[in-house]
């Protein structure tokens, strides 16, 4: 049963796929040594897509001609994903993104993209979560939002926040994917009257201006969604700079989803002699969402796991239970992570 993982293996966010290449390995391996589904052992085949759109747009058309092919796992964010679902559709083969959060991913429009799914919760879900958390859990009156205005995900998450806050926005400023310097941006904010800074924006940035923030004497709470979760933001920010650091994850030891989660965390513990992480873990469901859809309808025929992952119900995973809705979105609990010098100190679970 061929599998291809059209990953994020190289380029700005290589943290990402890398994690979620970890995973789905992990499970592989596990499935493999247990018999295989239905009897036949899974093959994947491994592609980097260099955190290019084009190229994710590429390897999946290459990747959906070869014969044999019967899933997609990746890509990892939400642009790469985007680009590879035309190629995806023409093929009829179905793809799961591990971490692809932008809401058009499965829906454009009205229309429901019938051969693309995710193991992870959507961005409408992060944004009004966060929205909430900072009001209620930080008591925010007035935040400020300094969101990456160059990526589909950070435009999302920047819009379900503001639709759901019901605050007052202090101010709202942007920049650009590869931005470094962040002084000018964080001497306006700093200016400016607020209680929670809000950072729509994936890690490489995130772990810069929480830095450069911090060591300007920014001490309010930095919030961020699930782009916060890879080790590099902390080793860009210093971990000294991570106290008071919030976002929404999809998994997290200290607020374990069921008892699937101790047997993961100690096998990657075992395969890779470190913790597992938020996309290692969305990455290995995914693949597990995959043997249950190919379970469930006795067939790994692209189109009969299309079918059973439309009707995936009551999966147990370690990022949480799921049980796909109309629109292909996994319906599960969110975990918000705060961050005390750069480690995990709290976790609190959010049900749908």
């Amino acid at each position: 049963i061929k599998i291809v993982l059209n990953l994020e293996l190289s380029g700005g966010v290589a943290g990402y796929g890398t994690q979620e290449r970890d995973g789905v390995e992990l499970a592989v391996k596990q499935i493999n040594e247990e018999g295989g589904i239905l009897g036949k052992e899974v093959e994947l085949v491994i592609k980097d897509n260099k955190s290019e759109p084009n190229e994710a747009a590429t390897v999946a058309a290459n990747l959906t001609e070869n014969d044999g092919v019967v899933a997609i796992i990746g890509p990892a964010t939400s642009g790469a994903t985007k680009a590879a679902i035309p190629n995806v559709t023409r093929a009829q083969v179905p793809l799961v993104t591990p971490s692809g959060t932008d809401d058009s991913i499965t829906v454009n429009g009205d229309a429901v993209q019938e051969y693309i799914f995710r193991s992870c919760f959507q961005d409408s879900f992060q944004g009004v979560i966060l929205a909430k958390y900072a009001a209620e859990a930080l008591n925010a009156e007035n935040v400020a939002i300094l969101g990456d205005n160059s990526s589909d995900y950070a435009i999302g998450l920047t819009n379900a926040f503001k639709g759901e806050y019901t605050g007052n926005i202090a101010v709202e400023e942007n920049f650009t994917k590869d931005q470094t310097d962040f002084q000018a941006v964080l001497t306006k904010i700093k200016s400016t009257d607020f209680d929670v800074l809000y950072v729509p924006g994936y890690y490489e940035e995130a772990g810069l201006i929480i830095k450069q923030a911090r060591e300007m004497g920014i001490d309010q709470p930095i919030i961020g969604a699930d782009g916060f979760g890879d080790e590099k933001m902390i080793q860009l920010a210093d971990a000294a700079n991570v106290s008071d650091v919030y976002y929404t994850g999809h998994f997290s030891a200290l607020a374990p989803a069921n008892d699937t989660v101790e047997p993961f965390i100690e096998a990657f513990r075992a395969e890779y002699s470190k913790e597992p992480s938020t996309f290692n873990a969305l990455a290995y469901d995914a693949m597990y969402m995959i043997k249950a859809a190919i379970e469930a309808e006795d067939s790994a025929d692209s189109i009969a796991i299309t079918k059973g992952l439309s009707e995936l119900t009551d999966f147990v995973g370690v990022t949480g239970n799921i049980t796909m809705d109309e629109n292909h979105n996994p319906k599960k609990s969110l975990v918000v992570i705060g961050l005390t010098d750069g480690k995990e100190s709290s976790a609190d679970t959010v049900n749908p």
